[in-house]
């Protein structure tokens, strides 16, 4: 019984188990190490908001462009870090006269805040830079219903808002001259009615005609510029119809008469 308990006791294969364990967990445990090292550093560099913010403030558009990009499509940049980067990169396509992409860039800010007045203001700016008025004043007025004290916006919405009213007063005029085209009897008077250029001349020179009247320096002055008109008015009617008469050449240059040459 003796021998077989010291057999048990140095039996190679058992000797071999506690030398196995050691070299499977000496192998094991630096891999898993290395593995979460690996994964941190990455994640620090890539939603640094830094670069984009340095190259904002150096004014290097397309290092702006550039820097703020790979910080937009991060996945992991914070959120408040990813609404500035798309605040300067929309500057920076503006200053590029890239309006489109910078009005895209504005576009994602309001979604993900869209309690921002002065990117509403900005966007409302570019809007109207491409002729899109009914946006632009939509802007406008978002961002002064936003923040009332807003100085830009609000200016903004007042010019926009009296420029809409002057186009709206144009278009009511629009092909309309300066008599009722119902009592038009003589057949010049039938013409212009009938064309809507000649119309629009033919008010243009009665604007004019009554605002040089108004600001004229003397009486005697006022008398002799509704001479002028009514002269032309009288040869106008006589020549209308004959041969090598041009009516419509024959009012602008009445127009710029009045007016003068630089349109004054």
């Amino acid at each position: 019984m003796r021998r077989n308990s010291a057999n048990l006791t140095f039996n190679p294969a058992f000797n071999l188990i506690p030398a196995l364990l050691c070299v499977c967990l000496s192998v094991a445990l630096p891999s898993g190490r290395a593995r979460a090292a690996s994964s941190e550093p990455g994640k620090d560099v890539q939603a640094d908001a830094g670069p984009c913010m340095a190259a904002a403030a150096a004014a290097d558009d397309d290092k702006t462009i550039e820097v703020c990009g790979a910080l937009i499509d991060n996945e992991k940049a914070a959120r408040p870090d990813r609404i500035k980067a798309l605040t300067v990169r929309a500057g920076a396509y503006d200053r590029k006269q890239m309006i489109d992409r910078a009005i895209a860039d504005y576009d994602t800010v309001l979604k993900l805040d869209p309690s921002l007045a002065d990117v509403h203001n900005a966007r409302g700016e570019l809007w109207r830079r491409k002729g899109d008025r009914p946006k632009a004043i939509m802007d406008f007025g978002a961002a002064v219903k936003l923040n009332p004290d807003h100085a830009a916006a609000k200016a903004n919405y007042k010019s926009l808002s009296l420029e809409l009213e002057r186009i709206g007063a144009l278009m009511a005029v629009a092909g309309k001259p300066s008599f009722d085209c119902r009592k038009a009897r003589r057949p010049v008077e039938k013409a212009i009615c009938a064309d809507p250029a000649l119309a629009d001349l033919d008010r243009e020179i009665g604007a004019s005609t009554f605002r040089t009247v108004r600001e004229a320096k003397d009486p005697r002055q006022a008398r002799e510029l509704r001479h002028a008109q009514d002269d032309f008015i009288a040869r106008r009617n006589a020549e209308f119809g004959k041969p090598g008469y041009d009516l419509q050449k024959a009012m602008r240059e009445r127009l710029q008469r009045i007016n003068g040459a630089d349109g004054y």
